[in-house]
């Protein structure tokens, strides 16, 4: 077990170190004109190792995906009694947001991240990839957990905070004040997800 558990934490490890070395050259250099290979010899490891990581080049750069959809699912897993599925999942958000957590706050230095994104088309259809699998992911756990038609209420919770997310992001690089939008989009987080939670009750 001692030996797993130090095999598991080696694993972690590289797959951390390839993540932020690809991370960093697609920030300077944007996605498209980095190859797997310079992502390889950056990073210091066989180019069969990235892809044993990382299947997809874009999940380089999307390595915080599984730590999303097991938050969003243990929001609603374990939300307490007399929570509604909805109720939680805006919690959460509203957390990650005010702990200033990649996966939902509105920051200026995640403006080059956003770009990089919005200049590659590989990028934006992933994106919309993990998106549909976090509605999935979501909608299954609302249905283990009594959520009435909860493939129509995770979509409509999840395709709210998409529209409330990318409005920021696209406020946020046409140069309005972060502190502003952040604040925005917290607020527009609880509004968006309180009517979805109403239309689904």
């Amino acid at each position: 077990m001692e030996h797993q558990g130090r095999r598991e934490r080696k694993k972690a490890e590289v797959r951390a170190r390839i993540a932020d070395v690809a991370t960093g050259l697609f920030l300077e250099r944007g996605f498209d004109a980095v190859s797997v290979s310079e992502v390889a010899e950056a990073a210091d490891v066989a180019r069969p190792t990235v892809f044993a990581h990382f299947p997809r080049k874009e999940d380089m750069l999307f390595d915080r995906y599984p730590e999303a959809e097991g938050l969003v699912v243990a929001a609603v897993n374990e939300r307490p009694a007399g929570t509604s599925a909805v109720a939680a999942l805006s919690g959460l958000l509203v957390r990650l947001a005010d702990q200033g957590h990649p996966l939902s706050a509105m920051r200026v230095e995640f403006s080059r991240f956003w770009e990089v994104v919005a200049d590659s088309r590989a990028l934006q259809a992933r994106a919309r990839e993990l998106l549909q699998h976090i509605e999935e992911a979501i909608a299954d756990a609302m249905e283990r957990t009594g959520v009435r038609d909860p493939q129509l209420t995770a979509a409509l919770t999840v395709a709210a905070y998409r529209v409330v997310h990318l409005e920021a992001v696209r406020r946020i690089l046409a140069g309005e004040d972060v502190a502003v939008v952040a604040a925005d989009h917290r607020a527009r987080i609880v509004s968006a997800l309180a009517g979805v939670d109403q239309l689904c009750r």
